[in-house]
């Protein structure tokens, strides 16, 4: 009898180790629904957006491309820095000290241009970024969760097992013995089963501001992003083959991985909505997502380096 006695203060022991590590994890995952990385406000977009007639802004700039290359030319458009190049461009005809530094105050005006789409690209990237951190972080509580329950199953199934063998080797009636293995090993058997849950637990996890859905609707502007930014993203140039946007390739590699090539499941996903509940794979999807769009987010810079070169040529 001391066995059993024993073996249930063991065992309640770790049950209860497993229980305050929840109690914890709880008090921490509170401080993780509402976003810390949200931007403080939304975009302007009543300036001027950049034309998406990417073709006639090419033929009206011909004599830019002995210098620059077409993206570098559509990137130009978008900062409104088309005439300062075309002014730059005439002023070199002239080697006077006042041309050259009317020429240096243009190249001036277009820097200033660029240096504020490069900050913005770090911002977008930066709450990517941010946002992937956190969903990651509740993505890792939901496991926790999951394992912590696996673990108590566990337990329980021990518990069942041991108690029962104890309790048979107590019992000197044969029949009861057997009727004892018997129902230990088929209450052992169901915690054993229910740890094969392939779901797991969920978790409420809000987000009105959802970049994500912004990139699955690809609308032609959205208040979440910067117009420059935005623009980069859905005009077909900046993609590699210029069939797509570089969003509208992301949203079919989303579709193909993360749903399956299931688009009606993608579109009812809560992951593209204003939140819900969240189980982990889910979590762990958006995590990825956001990671990806951050990758894609800084590789415009390398865009805007070409620019840069070409702008270099054009002052020497």
């Amino acid at each position: 009898m001391k066995k059993i006695v024993y073996l249930f203060i063991v065992l309640g022991l770790l049950a209860s180790c497993i229980s305050r590590k929840n109690q914890v994890i709880q008090q921490n995952i509170l401080t993780l629904k509402d976003s810390y990385c949200k931007a403080p406000f939304k975009y302007n977009y009543t300036n001027k957006l950049p034309s998406y007639n990417s073709d006639s802004i090419l033929a009206a700039n011909k004599e830019l491309k002995e210098i620059f290359s077409d993206q570098s030319i559509l990137i130009l458009n978008a900062l409104d820095n088309l005439d300062e190049v075309h002014d730059i461009m005439e002023l070199k005809k002239d080697s006077s000290i006042a041309s050259q530094v009317k020429v240096l105050q243009l190249k001036t005006k277009i820097n200033s241009k660029i240096t504020i789409a490069l900050t913005e690209l770090d911002a977008v990237a930066a709450e990517f970024d941010c946002e992937g951190e956190r969903v990651a972080q509740i993505g890792n509580y939901v496991d926790n969760l999951n394992a912590s329950r696996n673990n108590k199953l566990i337990l329980y199934s021990i518990v069942a097992g041991a108690a029962a063998s104890i309790a048979g080797g107590i019992v000197k009636d044969q029949g009861w013995s057997n009727a004892i293995d018997i129902s230990g090993g088929v209450l052992g058997a169901g915690f054993g089963l229910a740890t094969l849950n392939p779901k797991g637990k969920k978790v409420e996890f809000i987000h009105q501001r959802n970049l994500l859905r912004d990139i699955w609707r690809e609308k032609l502007e959205s208040p979440n992003f910067p117009p420059f930014i935005w623009y980069m993203y859905t005009e077909k140039k900046f993609s590699n083959r210029e069939e797509r946007s570089i969003i509208g390739n992301m949203k079919e590699r989303w579709l193909h991985y993360q749903f399956d090539d299931n688009k009606a499941d993608a579109d009812q996903s809560v992951i593209f909505s204003d939140g819900g509940f969240y189980r982990a794979d889910d979590l762990h999807n958006r995590a990825a997502m956001l990671n990806q769009m951050q990758s894609a987010t800084r590789t415009i810079n390398q865009n805007i380096n070409y620019l840069l070169l070409d702008l270099d040529k054009l002052i020497l």
